[in-house]
């Protein structure tokens, strides 16, 4: 009986990933119709309230995993980036969460052109960020890793393009904002929302080591 205890159990790691990416996907895109309902103060709450919700979910996600990795002996993935893994990816929800909280402790008014465009470009990355890590438990197929390998580079892309628009949109703040505190106020919010697209490619970079190490 006591052998039986301690044989190795393999913990259902890739599907608790896919939950917590499907969480990521959520609160991006409650996040996007935020600012894209920002001027309707009920729309905007209840978005809002949908960000939270999924960053709790996304939480309890994070915390299953890491309780199932003190308890499994043998893991399909190495310790380190089933760690690295569920904690990179639960930053990338954090900062959505962030990013929405920061709009309102900051009074910010109405969106900007920029605003919608990171907001759009976050989405576009958590998508690819969960279409990567559909993809893990079949890394052995390298058809299916260079597939993974090829959302990974999309992702870099989309941080990429969030890159160019937030010199862009920094560029245009110190330019023609007059409001020193309104100025700060943006600056603030739009590097927030681009760390998002920042985190998503550190979760890519995280997701292209295991499949190199796998495949």
């Amino acid at each position: 009986m006591l052998f039986g205890k301690l044989l190795p159990r393999e913990g259902n790691f890739f599907e608790m990933f896919n939950q917590h990416a499907e969480r990521i996907v959520e609160a991006a895109r409650a996040f996007s119709q935020m600012v894209a309902n920002y001027n309707d103060t009920h729309l905007r709450e209840k978005y809002n309230s949908d960000v939270d919700n999924a960053e709790r979910a996304a939480d309890r996600v994070t915390h299953e995993v890491t309780k199932t990795l003190h308890q499994t002996f043998i893991t399909p993935l190495d310790r380190e980036h089933i760690h690295g893994l569920i904690n990179t990816m639960d930053d990338v929800v954090d900062l959505i969460q962030d990013s929405a909280e920061a709009m309102a402790l900051y009074d910010i008014r109405q969106m900007t052109e920029e605003m919608t465009r990171l907001a759009d470009l976050s989405l576009k990355c958590c998508e690819r960020v969960r279409d990567a890590v559909k993809l893990l438990n079949q890394i052995a197929d390298q058809s299916v890793a260079e597939a993974a390998l090829k959302t990974c580079q999309e992702i870099d892309r989309l941080e990429s393009d969030a890159d160019r628009v937030l010199r862009a949109a920094m560029s245009k703040l110190f330019r023609e904002e007059q409001d020193v505190r309104e100025l700060i106020k943006l600056k603030g919010v739009y590097e927030l929302m681009e760390t998002i697209t920042d985190k998503c490619e550190d979760v890519a970079n995280t997701i292209e080591g295991i499949v190199l190490e796998n495949s």
